[in-house]
């Protein structure tokens, strides 16, 4: 990050910042942190420094107010967040906001608040989202539904089946089954790119690759569904991939379809974001994980884009290296490269 963007971060007071970089007011001898809520200096009496350390080794002092040798605000609420995030998933059978709260040692609503505002989701939602993760995992290895619903945490079978079509996409028995039963339409056709394949199940698309022969397509998605049942598309399937088609040669704002996604909680969290970034716009990966509330997870959020099966759809070609430089796509660079020409992306 060069000293400009570190300015406009200091002058933004942005908190997501905060670790990776400190400023320096050489009239008082001082150094901050980012998003020190003291009025800011003047730009030529500032300037900056990796590291604390560097910092004090260049004759300046901790600030009193922002205290940049301790935690920052918002790494000590991330902090708690990730606890909270670990009792979760650690309880068998769930924990109520009030006992969260308290695990924590504040109020159930700031609680609420923050713990939303760091993963996207309330804890409910986690909670479920945690449960949801133990049964795919369970299906592939217990007796029966029933078993691995138990084993989740579910206190119901009735309460499981209402959230399993959000939760997995498809009914947990063809889940545990590789897909069997599921009808998945699909279609492989001549693009700009090359060859893309289209695949939808009742609820959405489930894929949208790129490759140069029939025979890679298919054994991907087979090897996804390995027992589900393969048909030609109908109608409004083929008005999706039409829209497709048109929006490969022409991309502009961005593609409205319904889509069948599964993952982990973080790996939604980052195909959102990437959903969000603008046609014509690039993030780095680093930018990506600040956005998400989450500085040091850039090695997660590169993971996630590369575990993404929907090209396009989720723009994961949008993300790049810091400094511009591409890097990370499934489907390969030169690809990726011709998107973000088409786009007149820029980092």
């Amino acid at each position: 990050m060069g000293d400009e963007a570190r300015w406009a971060a200091v002058l933004a007071k942005d908190q997501q910042l905060d670790g990776e970089f400190v400023f320096a007011v050489k009239t008082t001898g001082i150094y901050c942190r980012p998003s020190c809520p003291a009025r800011p200096a003047k730009r030529q009496n500032v300037e900056f420094f990796d590291t604390t350390v560097q910092a004090a080794s260049a004759g300046y002092r901790a600030c009193k107010r922002c205290k940049p040798d301790g935690m920052s605000q918002a790494h000590a609420r991330q902090e708690l967040v990730l606890q909270a995030c670990q009792a979760i998933e650690q309880s068998e059978s769930g924990l109520s906001l009030d006992d969260l709260a308290t695990e924590v040692g504040l109020s159930p609503h700031h609680f609420h608040r923050i713990f939303k505002a760091a993963t996207g989701l309330t804890p409910k939602q986690y909670q479920k989202a945690v449960q949801a993760k133990r049964v795919t995992t369970a299906l592939k290895d217990a007796s029966s539904v029933t078993e691995a619903l138990y084993d989740a945490g579910f206190s119901s079978s009735g309460r499981f089946y209402e959230d399993a079509g959000a939760n997995l996409g498809m009914s947990p028995s063809s889940f545990r089954q590789g897909g069997a039963g599921e009808r998945i339409r699909h279609t492989i056709e001549p693009c700009s790119l090359g060859l893309m394949l289209v695949a939808a199940t009742q609820r959405g698309i489930c894929a949208i690759e790129f490759a140069d022969t029939e025979e890679a397509l298919l054994g991907r998605l087979q090897a996804r569904f390995p027992k589900a049942v393969f048909e030609a598309g109908d109608l409004a399937f083929k008005q999706w991939v039409a829209q497709i088609l048109r929006y490969l040669d022409q991309p502009t704002g961005s593609l409205d379809l319904p889509l069948d996604v599964q993952g982990t909680v973080f790996q939604r969290r980052v195909w959102k974001a990437l959903q969000d970034i603008p046609c014509g716009q690039t993030l780095s990966y680093t930018e990506l994980a600040q956005r998400l509330g989450q500085p040091t997870a850039v090695r997660a959020v590169a993971s996630a884009c590369a575990n993404n099966d929907i090209a396009v759809a989720i723009p994961c070609h949008r993300v790049v290296r810091t400094g511009g430089a591409l890097a990370g796509y499934r489907w390969g660079l030169a690809r990726k490269a011709e998107l973000l020409r088409r786009e007149g992306g820029e980092s």
